[in-house]
């Protein structure tokens, strides 16, 4: 049986243009090795899986090659490179600090720096989870980073900046990745799927992306769950079953009981919600992000800062036409409120079927009032 390779590691970029949802990092980094002013440290930081250490790689890879592209990308034919890609080159060296945080290991690399580069122009060191550095390992660091070698280049990379001393953020040039957008996650998974021979709706894959939370690797990790145990025919309901995700049109539907006539409606869907195993807080959460989507449904203007398909866009704007604007802020208002106070409740049922209730009675109220005022009007005439 052929060896599987997970997508993370099968399809991890190898040039910056092939980065996903990077492009000011990765600009930036082209530019610096173009002006030929290369800092002698950088600290990547962001969320996990947003492609902080395959830049740092591919940067350190670049920084080496002998024959850059007209973009400058690395060339990976050169010596350098496919020494890089082979994982046997001498310059540059990869050190996880989660599992090599105390000082001996550090003072071995700075034992290390003072070697020039065989071969090529730096030696690159590559210092992954860095925050992880015990506080004798990062002043052992200090020096070294404030007065390397001209031909020592470091790259730091953490998903969690503010455990770096000051000290050291202050020798660095810092870079904030940001979340991977929803639409990025979906055009990539799109080629994947194509390269796998993998037929995958739109829908499962925004599903994918919303489950990976902007955080690329996950949904590559998650695409190759759903591939597993569906084939290579990805579908909506397959996804958000194997995802234990509730589907839209529940709250599609949710929301059609709320602005109903039957105040007993939303509690018994919310019950069987409940009963096939879904959370009290998931469901409000997603609730939430549903009254959000249609309250930017109400404009054309903003309806493009919904993250869903366009399908799914005309039942927002179908379903809000139907509904008061101030009693959509409100309602909204009180989802947010129940949201932020569940995570305290001790009865989180209770909780949201107040929460509906608040809702659906305000909906009865204002329909009263409106219908008592357009008698009033009417038996003045």
């Amino acid at each position: 049986m052929e060896d599987f390779i997970v997508s993370a590691r099968k399809y991890r970029p190898t040039t910056f243009n092939s980065v996903v949802g990077q492009d000011h990092i990765t600009s930036t980094l082209k530019n610096a090795i173009k002006m030929g002013q290369v800092a002698q440290a950088f600290l990547f930081c962001g969320p996990r899986g947003v492609g902080k250490t395959t830049c740092a790689r591919i940067f350190a890879k670049a920084l080496n090659c002998s024959n850059l592209t007209a973009d400058f990308e690395p060339c990976n034919e050169c010596d350098s490179c496919r020494s890089f890609n082979e994982s046997a080159s001498f310059n540059v060296f990869e050190l996880d600090a989660a599992s090599n945080n105390s000082v001996e290991g550090i003072r071995t690399l700075v034992e290390q720096v003072h070697i020039a580069p065989q071969g090529a122009k730096y030696k690159v060191y590559v210092i992954d989870e860095v925050h992880m550095l015990s506080s004798a390992a990062f002043n052992a660091f200090l020096k070294t980073l404030e007065e390397p070698p001209a031909y020592a280049k470091f790259i730091l990379a953490t998903t969690e900046k503010y455990k770096i001393i000051p000290t050291i953020l202050s020798r660095c040039q810092v870079y904030d990745f940001k979340r991977i957008s929803d639409n990025d996650i979906i055009n990539h998974l799109k080629y994947v799927a194509q390269s796998e021979n993998v037929q995958a709706d739109e829908e499962a894959l925004r599903v994918i992306a919303a489950k990976a939370d902007g955080g690329l690797r996950d949904a590559l990790s998650i695409f190759d769950q759903i591939v597993s145990s569906t084939g290579s025919n990805v579908t909506y309901q397959q996804t958000v079953a194997n995802l234990n995700v509730l589907d839209v049109n529940i709250y599609f539907k949710m929301t059609d009981s709320l602005f109903g006539d039957d105040p007993t409606a939303s509690l018994i869907l919310f019950d069987d919600i409940l009963a096939n195993g879904f959370e009290a807080q998931h469901f409000i959460a997603g609730l939430a992000k549903h009254f959000r989507n249609l309250m930017m449904a109400q404009n054309q203007s903003t309806v493009r800062l919904m993250e869903v398909s366009d399908e799914i866009k005309q039942q927002y704007v179908a379903q809000v036409g139907k509904i008061d604007k101030i009693l959509l802020l409100r309602s909204l208002s009180m989802l947010n409120d129940c949201d932020f106070n569940i995570k305290m409740s001790n009865n989180k049922r209770l909780s949201v079927e107040l929460c509906l209730m608040q809702i659906n009675a305000n909906y009865i109220f204002i329909k009263n009032k409106a219908a008592a005022s357009a008698k009033v009007r009417q038996s003045r005439e």
